[in-house]
């Protein structure tokens, strides 16, 4: 079972990784949600599922909230006030657009993330995070 500081220790392996859409290994490149896939390779190994491939601007297209739909097949869900360090925050960057950000807190207060045309950084999470935050997961005690 993962605690919680190996998630972040895992997660923090990550910081200074270039942007690299779709790519998820610390060091060379990841996106957002490759962070997420890193780590939990990290905890447990193999992946679950690979994603299809996405382009860029695939949250700004279609209604079908995708990274949600992921995130609850692999992650166990929990009320975002709930959030802590180890867990997985989900964003909408926009109103009215489908959930297409992730990010691993290290506290109630900071997160790990990958953002385009970026590194991987540990920043504040102000309340604009705060008010986009759409979800938020744990990773489970072991792989279903």
């Amino acid at each position: 079972m993962p605690r919680r500081d190996d998630i972040v220790r895992a997660a923090r392996r990550y910081i200074g990784t270039p942007y690299h859409h779709q790519a998820a290994l610390a060091g060379a490149g990841c996106d957002c949600l490759g962070l997420i896939r890193g780590v939990w390779r990290d905890l447990y190994g193999a992946e679950p599922e690979v994603p299809p491939p996405y382009t860029p601007d695939w949250g700004e297209t279609g209604p079908i909230e995708h990274m949600l739909a992921a995130a609850a097949r692999h992650l166990v869900p929990i009320a975002v006030a709930e959030a802590d360090a180890g867990d997985v925050m989900i964003f909408r960057l926009r109103n009215g657009v489908i959930a297409k950000h992730a990010a691993i807190l290290t506290s109630r207060t900071s997160m790990i993330h990958a953002q385009s045309q970026d590194r991987v950084r540990e920043v504040t999470m102000n309340g604009w995070w705060l008010r986009h935050a759409a979800a938020a997961f744990g990773f489970p005690p072991t792989v279903p």
